[in-house]
């Protein structure tokens, strides 16, 4: 999907959704003519402090390509600079692995590979807009056609560091859209599934961070504890991984890292949750997540959340009109909870499309703060990225 979410407080429910590299890349053929590692990788302690973000090709060519179709020659040259950020590179379906080789042979040493792995079954059972290509309980094909083929990929490049964002949406929807028929037919498979995922991917050159929602998501006080547990228990039936290294937040999300007051402060619900900025979530889930078992440093996704005040509910999370990019990657984050700053979500990507025919229309990506028109997610939207770019804190 992409980038959707839910926020869920007690009985109220607020649906709602959301990358990365510690330095900037240089331009492309620098990259590429720098050598691989010459020795296998082995991956301890926060993987960001001195490798940055690979800028994967796929995206880049994406950028390029806008870059090349616009007329005002100022705005253009901005968006170049965006094809050099290192961005994570979504594999969402079957067919998408073709191009993660193309995306590993490349990456020199002092650089690291980062991949979205995001297709279980029944894939974001609370929305429409994303909706992956595998029905609820099809957890073989899962395992045997989408994660196993993945791995032996990666197993070919043990001189490439690598770091995973597993499953967005995924776990967080189990904790808070519990009751909606669609989670519980998909509730066994996203569990099994992800630890099938963190166990097979457990390999020395990777770095693994679970999807955790977001401060207006699992942040909400009575979301907290079971949100930790509920992450716990899969890293735990795992096998405790050792590449876990923590947690992704924010993910295709609008919140802002450290606003005070938060962005929603003055919501007549806010007293009802204490964690209204992100650095404030992953700074109070950090701990319970340790304290249920596992580790807590996160990964934080800036990638268009330069913008606050957009949104008219924690849970609008599509096509936000007016965002901008945010907070190049980095792992200057000034918490030690937070292992870097990252562009998860490639901005100009759509979150859903806005056309009410459709099948895949969710009606998020109708409200009045969701950008029109938008094609269906994943699809490009020329002139949101357009908007990104003239609204980037900081500027381009």
């Amino acid at each position: 999907m992409k980038g959707l979410y839910s926020a869920v407080l007690a009985s109220a429910i607020a649906g709602a959704f959301a990358a990365p590299s510690p330095v900037e890349q240089g331009p492309v053929t620098a990259r590429a003519a720098m050598a691989a590692c010459a020795t296998p990788v082995t991956l301890s302690g926060n993987p960001f402090a001195s490798r940055s973000i690979y800028a994967n090709k796929e995206y880049s060519k994406e950028v390029v390509a806008a870059a090349a179709s616009m007329t005002d020659s100022a705005l253009a040259a901005k968006a170049s600079k965006v094809a050099e950020v290192g961005t994570f590179l979504w594999i969402d379906t079957r067919a998408r692995i073709s191009v993660i080789e193309d995306n590993l042979k490349d990456v020199p040493c002092n650089q690291l590979a980062a991949f979205v792995i995001y297709d279980l079954p029944g894939r974001d059972c609370a929305a429409k807009a994303s909706n992956g290509e595998l029905a609820a309980g099809d957890i073989s094909t899962y395992k045997s056609e989408y994660i196993d083929p993945i791995v032996a990929i990666f197993k070919k490049y043990p001189n490439t560091a690598i770091a995973l964002v597993i499953e967005p949406d995924s776990l967080p929807n189990l904790v808070t859209n519990a009751d909606k028929q669609a989670c519980k037919d998909s509730a066994s498979g996203y569990r099994e599934g992800v630890a099938y995922a963190l166990k097979q991917l457990n390999l020395p050159n990777i770095a693994m961070y679970i999807d955790a929602g977001h401060g207006g998501w699992l942040g909400w006080n009575d979301n907290l504890k079971p949100g930790a547990k509920e992450l716990a228990t899969v890293y735990k039936n795992a096998g405790s991984p050792k590449q876990v290294r923590g947690i992704s937040t924010n993910v295709a999300g609008w919140n802002a890292w450290d606003l005070s007051p938060g962005e929603f402060s003055k919501a007549t619900d806010a007293q009802w949750n204490k964690c209204q900025n992100e650095k404030t979530y992953i700074e109070t889930f950090g701990p319970l997540l340790k304290d249920a078992g596992m580790p807590g440093q996160a990964i934080v996704d800036t990638g268009r959340n330069a913008v606050t005040g957009l949104r008219k509910e924690w849970g609008d999370w599509c096509n936000v009109k007016g965002a901008g990019f945010g907070v190049r990657p980095t792992s200057t984050t000034g918490s030690s909870y937070a292992d870097a700053f990252v562009w998860v979500k490639p901005g100009g990507e759509s979150d859903g499309t806005s056309d009410t025919g459709a099948n895949r229309y969710d009606s998020f990506c109708g409200k009045d703060d969701a950008y029109k028109p938008a094609p269906e997610a994943g699809q490009w939207n020329q002139a949101y990225f357009e908007d990104l770019i003239k609204n980037a804190k900081p500027a381009f």
